[in-house]
């Protein structure tokens, strides 16, 4: 079933690039931008992830960020140490989250975003995400919500 804006966002337990694991509840009480993308190492994955990482000191005052993709804890701890990622990438090599969320594609998984609410409540879907600009529509959009 495809999740739509307004929906209780799905739970969730999968380990992060440090072999620590995570679910849904541990951002209880906080937003949370969930994004999905294809692979790690990639032109558009590594514009997406850094232009995050860029913004985080302004997007960590309004959210927790999570990435997740079918790659492996060791590769996204590669990824992070390579290009200074501040935030958690969670590992979904069996596509369970992937598959949860509606972000599976043919061969990776599809490049969308969730921005979830304090009460576990999808409040934005990104399905045109533009990998370099994707930071700062969460920035106004979290903004817009949180007011």
């Amino acid at each position: 079933m495809k999740l739509r804006k307004g929906d209780k966002a799905r739970d969730f337990t999968a380990q992060d690039q440090n072999g620590q694991s995570h679910s849904l509840q541990d951002y209880a009480n906080q937003w949370l931008l969930l994004y999905f993308y294809p692979k790690d190492f990639t032109p558009g994955c590594t514009a997406e992830a850094c232009a995050l990482r860029d913004n985080f000191s302004e997007l960590k005052k309004h959210c927790q960020v999570v990435g997740v993709s079918a790659d492996s804890a060791v590769s996204h701890k590669k990824f992070q140490a390579k290009y200074d990622l501040p935030f958690t990438l969670l590992a979904d090599p069996q596509r369970k989250l992937i598959k949860s969320y509606g972000a599976n594609g043919i061969i990776f998984s599809r490049r969308v975003s969730f921005l979830i609410d304090p009460q576990s409540k999808i409040r934005k879907i990104y399905n045109q995400v533009k990998p370099a600009e994707h930071a700062t529509q969460v920035l106004e959009d979290l903004r817009s919500l949180s007011k």
